[in-house]
C-alpha cells in the first residue's frame, strides 16, 4: 500500500465516519447538478434516437430511390438496431473501466460523424452498412446512461431520472421523424438525413458541456473472465430476465408499427404525403409524458400493475389501427405509443434497481435485448405487411402483448411462491 492510501486510511477509519462517502452525496431533485445532468442525458436520449431512427420515416422515399420493396429498405433501420444490440454489452465493459461519461462521448462522435456520411451513400448496401456502424457506435449510450444514474442519483429519484432520458428518446424519436418528413418532401430523403446528423452535432457538444463529472464511478476489469461471469449472473436472475425479455417484446411492438405506418399512411385509402406522414410522429410527445410520469405510475400501481396497464393501452392502440378512419388509426399510435414509453421506462429503471453490482452490464443486457426486439419488430412488421398488409403488422405486435402479459403473470406467480416460507415463518 503506498503512503498515501496508509495516509487515508488513517484518516477515514471508524472513527471518522462522517467523511466517508455516502448515498448522501448522490444527485436528487432540486439539488445542485440534477437539472444539467437530466438536460444533458435528455439530449443524449434525444440525439440518440433521431440518429437510430432518421431513416425509419423515409422508407417509402428509400424504397422509390433504389428500386427496392418495403422488406428491403426495412434493413435500414434493422441494421442500426442489430449493431446497437449487437455492441451494447461490449461497450458497456469499455464504460466499466473508462468511465460512463468518456464512453457516452465518444460513441456520440462516432455516430454523428457517421451520420454526415449517410447523405451520401450510393447504393442500400452501402447505406445499410453505415447504419449498421451508427448503430454499433450508439451502443455506447443506453447501457452507460442508465448505469450513470443508478450511480450518480438517489434511489428514489432514479425511475423519475431514467423516465426522463427514455422522455428524451422519444423526443429525438419525434423531431427526427417529423423535420425528415417535411424536409424530405422539399428536398429528399438525402437532406432530411443530413439535417438530422447537424442536429445530433449540437446535441452532442451540449451534451458533454452540460454532464457532471461522475463522483461515484468505481474503475472495473475488462478481463474477459470477469465480465461473463457478471453476464451469467445477471442472466440467472429471473426477475432480469423477465424484465429483458419484456423489453424486447415492447420493443417488436414499436419497431413493427413505425417501420411499416409510413407505407400504411401513403398507400390507399389515406394517400398522405410524405411531410405530413412525418407529422404524424409528433404523437411520441405522448410517450414523453408517459416516460417522465413512470415514475409515479409505479408509485401507485406497483411494478407489475404498471405493466399490465402499458400492455392492456398498447393492446387497445393497435385495435383502434385497424379501422380505415385517419383519426382512429391516429388515435391507435397514441395508445401504442404511451403504453410502450410507460412499459419501456418501468422494466428499464427495474433493472437498474435489480442490479447491485455490473450494473452497466445489467442494463446492457437490457438495451441488447430491447434493440433486438427492435430489429425483429422492424424486419417481421414488414413482412407482414407485405404479406397481409396493416392486418398482418398488428398481429405481429398483439403476439408480442401477449407476451408481455403471460411473463408478467409468471412474475406475479413466482413472487407469490418466493413469499409463502416467509408468511408461514
Amino acid at each position: 500500500m503506498s503512503p498515501a492510501s496508509t495516509g487515508a486510511s488513517s484518516t477515514l477509519g471508524a472513527a471518522s465516519p462522517v467523511i466517508a462517502p455516502s448515498s448522501d452525496t448522490r444527485l436528487t431533485p432540486g439539488g445542485p447538478g440534477y437539472r444539467r445532468m437530466s438536460f444533458a442525458l435528455f439530449l443524449a436520449g434525444v440525439a440518440t434516437f433521431a440518429l437510430l431512427y432518421s431513416t425509419q420515416a423515409l422508407l417509402p422515399l428509400i424504397s422509390d430511390d433504389f428500386g427496392v420493396a418495403a422488406s428491403e429498405a426495412s434493413w435500414t433501420v434493422a441494421a442500426a438496431t442489430g449493431g446497437l444490440a449487437l455492441f451494447v454489452l461490449p461497450m458497456s465493459a469499455l464504460s466499466e473501466r473508462f468511465g460512463r461519461r468518456t464512453v457516452m462521448t465518444a460513441s456520440l462522435a462516432v455516430a454523428v460523424a457517421v451520420g454526415l456520411l449517410v447523405p451520401f451513400a450510393p447504393s442500400i448496401g452501402a447505406l445499410v452498412a453505415l447504419r449498421a456502424v451508427q448503430g454499433a457506435a450508439l451502443a455506447g449510450l443506453p447501457a452507460s446512461a442508465q448505469a450513470y444514474l443508478a450511480e450518480e442519483v438517489r434511489p428514489r429519484a432514479l425511475v423519475t431520472a431514467i423516465g426522463l432520458f427514455v422522455a428524451g428518446n422519444s423526443v429525438g424519436g419525434m423531431s427526427g421523424r417529423v423535420i425528415t418528413g417535411w424536409v424530405a418532401q422539399m428536398w429528399g430523403w438525402r437532406a432530411s438525413v443530413g439535417v438530422i446528423g447537424v442536429i445530433a452535432v449540437g446535441c452532442a457538444v451540449a451534451f458533454r458541456l452540460l454532464l457532471p463529472a461522475p463522483r461515484h464511478f468505481k474503475a472495473g476489469s475488462l478481463r474477459p473472465r470477469v465480465l461473463l461471469g457478471t453476464v451469467r449472473t445477471h442472466l440467472s436472475d429471473p426477475l432480469l430476465r423477465r424484465l429483458y425479455a419484456i423489453g424486447a417484446l415492447f420493443m417488436t411492438v414499436f419497431g413493427g408499427v413505425y417501420t411499416v405506418i409510413g407505407y400504411r399512411l401513403t398507400g390507399a385509402p389515406f394517400g398522405l404525403p410524405q411531410g405530413i406522414v412525418g407529422s404524424i410522429f409528433l404523437v411520441y410527445l405522448v410517450g414523453t409524458v408517459s416516460a417522465s410520469t413512470a415514475g409515479r405510475l409505479v408509485g401507485r400501481l406497483g411494478r407489475r400493475g404498471a405493466l399490465y396497464l402499458a400492455g392492456g393501452t398498447t393492446t387497445a392502440g393497435l385495435l383502434l389501427s385497424l379501422a380505415a378512419s385517419l383519426p382512429l388509426v391516429l388515435l391507435g399510435l397514441v395508445l401504442i405509443t404511451a403504453g410502450f414509453f410507460a412499459g419501456h421506462a418501468v422494466a428499464s429503471s427495474a433493472v437498474s434497481k435489480t442490479a447491485t453490482q455490473g450494473r452497466a452490464q445489467a442494463s446492457a443486457l437490457y438495451q441488447s435485448a430491447y434493440y433486438i426486439g427492435s430489429s425483429v419488430g422492424s424486419t417481421v412488421g414488414a413482412l407482414a405487411f407485405h404479406a397481409n398488409g396493416w392486418t398482418g403488422t398488428v398481429s405481429v405486435g398483439l403476439l408480442a402483448v401477449l407476451g408481455v402479459v403471460t411473463i408478467t403473470v409468471l412474475g406475479s406467480r413466482a413472487a407469490r411462491v418466493a413469499a409463502r416460507p416467509v408468511a408461514a415463518h
